[in-house]
């Protein structure tokens, strides 16, 4: 007696094989047997004739750590077919923790700030009790859909060990010390690995740099090489923001070789206009492996539009001699937009060449969301046309509206169309082996974009529409890939006696539905969010908790915990 039989569909086993046609049957959260079983009995009976039978997606980019407390769901991703995730990325954590309730105010903050998470929301709806990793992991471990799995936090650390020096100075050695003991503590209570952020971008609410950036290189390598002593962990980090320099290289691979472990670095982008520039940093990679190590590129599988908002300032921050503006209190940042002055400097020092001067082409930005009535009509509609038909600088439009709304205006880059060109140089990275797919930050941006439909948009973009990539292939470029860069142990594919991760996908239907905001967040903070067609059921370890494109009551999701759950990778 099984406990689900998923009857007649096209089994796609993770592995890049053929399909074919068999019933697979759960029982106990695991797949029990795959082939034909037509005399069987089962206390539920899935009708999976003309439809593909997956594993459930591997993100291995998430920043759900808050999350898990607000919603049991971890929505939307498992309405695309996700079934595990791994979080704790980019250095920001909530544990470890101390007794000092000023250092989780902080990383709230931080998060808040970095990440796009709701200040109001992180205050109400996270419980802050614990102290130690272990402590979070027990906190949420059996109450969700989906299988999680957590990294430990280099700016967490930071802050725990050095309080508001961590975004002072550098470490000094007894800190480094009490660094490495907090983070081996994290991996014996089963986290993942270490992950940490160079990047530019990542800058806290009071003028700083978050505590990873004020890292030297020694203090980098010494944490990595803590992973080497646990089995089945990894590294992550940001390393820099544009072309990588030998510095940034090198660190990568010191990192990988001292902790014997694959680092997987954020993030690529990937269009036919800069397939040249992403096989170049992919040169990371040859240098890894040439000196013992292993680094594998994380890369977004298709295009999407950015949205921007003064109330955040994330991203807006990075544009020459902005930070001042974009960190300033709302009332401060109000003041500033509203007036003239402040408003041709900002304009001014925007269009300095930098990597980023193309974010203040203003009026090719489109008004997404408005607040204030008199903002209504602006919705939809370019800075650009706005400003013609007012007789004003596309600037000057902007700070108009955004004023008018209190800073909560969204805006930002037309939705991207992607060409088949487009579509097969990033196919060139899927395939070349140095890049694995994810980069979806699910929980986190929750006002600038949503990535967590990833999968279901490279399906019914690339797959479906556009007919460029088999089934077959793309389901492998998103389970076993992720789940044997990770070390998870028997995910990832369809296979007898391995965990019962399975998606039953409609390939007619598959796509992302347009993204629309609610607000479903603690103290009724909105956020971008977005639905699924054809994905018709999904199981977590054997129960199904997605059934119609809707969540059941089912909860079976495990903490995944290095060692138990995880095996060592080859570094080959």
């Amino acid at each position: 007696m099984f406990d689900t039989i998923i009857k007649g569909g096209d089994i796609i086993d993770g592995t890049g094989s053929p399909r074919y046609r068999a019933d697979l049957g759960l029982k106990d959260g695991r797949i029990s047997s795959i082939g034909d079983l037509s005399s069987a009995d089962a206390a539920n009976l899935v009708d999976a004739a003309g439809k593909a039978v997956c594993p459930g997606f591997v993100d291995v980019h998430t920043h759900l750590d808050a999350q898990v407390f607000w919603d049991t769901t971890l929505s939307p991703s498992p309405l695309h077919g996700v079934t595990s995730v791994v979080g704790g990325n980019c250095g920001f954590t909530i544990a470890p923790l101390t007794d000092d309730p000023a250092d989780g105010e902080y990383l709230m903050q931080m998060l808040a700030r970095v990440e796009g998470m709701p200040l109001e929301s992180l205050q109400v709806g996270v419980p802050w009790n614990w102290r130690s990793t272990a402590e979070y992991f027990d906190a949420f471990d059996g109450t969700l859909s989906i299988n999680t799995a957590f990294k430990v936090g280099h700016s967490a650390l930071r802050r725990v060990v050095m309080g508001p020096d961590c975004v002072k100075r550098e470490a000094t050695p007894e800190e480094l010390a009490q660094m490495q003991d907090l983070l081996r503590a994290g991996l014996e209570a089963g986290a993942l690995g270490f992950s940490s952020s160079y990047a530019r971008t990542h800058n806290d609410p009071f003028g700083n740099m978050v505590p990873s950036r004020y890292a030297s290189r020694h203090e980098l390598v010494e944490l990595a090489r803590v992973c080497s002593e646990y089995e089945g962990t990894s590294l992550e980090i940001i390393p820099c923001v544009g072309p990588f320099d030998d510095d940034a290289m090198n660190l990568m691979t010191d990192m990988s070789v001292a902790g014997q472990t694959q680092l997987n670095w954020n993030v690529m982008t990937v269009a036919e206009g800069n397939l040249d520039e992403c096989y170049a940093k992919l040169e990371a990679s040859d240098h890894a492996k040439a000196n013992g190590g292993k680094v594998v590129a994380l890369t977004v599988p298709m295009a999407f539009s950015v949205r921007l908002s003064m109330a955040g300032g994330f991203v807006l921050d990075a544009l020459p001699d902005w930070e001042g503006a974009m960190l300033a209190p709302p009332a401060e940042k109000m003041a500033l937009l509203a007036d003239q002055a402040e408003r041709d400097r900002l304009a001014e020092l925007a269009q300095q060449p930098g990597p980023l001067k193309g974010l203040a082409d203003w009026s090719t930005k489109i008004i997404f969301d408005t607040f204030a009535p008199e903002n209504e009509q602006y919705r939809g509609r370019t800075v650009g046309q706005i400003a013609e038909d007012e007789g004003k600088r596309p600037f000057d439009a902007l700070c108009d509206i955004v004023v008018a709304d209190e800073l909560k205006t969204s805006f930002g880059t037309p939705p991207p169309v992607s060409s088949n060109e487009d579509w097969k140089a990033r196919m060139e990275i899927w395939r070349d082996g140095r890049a694995v797919i994810g980069a979806s930050d699910a929980g986190a941006h929750l006002d600038l974009f949503m990535t967590a439909n990833y999968a279901t948009s490279m399906l019914g973009q690339c797959m479906r529409e556009q007919k460029l990539i088999s089934m077959e292939e793309a389901v492998h470029l998103m389970t076993d890939v992720q789940a044997r860069l990770y070390g998870l142990k028997e995910r990832g594919r369809l296979q007898e006696g391995w965990h019962g991760d399975v998606v039953v996908i409609d390939e007619g239907q598959v796509g992302a539905k347009p993204l629309t905001v609610v607000a479903d967040l603690p103290a009724g903070a909105p956020r971008l969010y977005g639905e699924a067609d054809g994905i018709d059921h999904v199981f977590c370890n054997g129960e199904e908790i997605v059934r119609s494109g809707q969540f059941t009551d089912a909860r079976p999701g495990k903490h995944l915990r290095s060692g138990s759950d995880t095996e060592r990778v080859d570094l080959s």
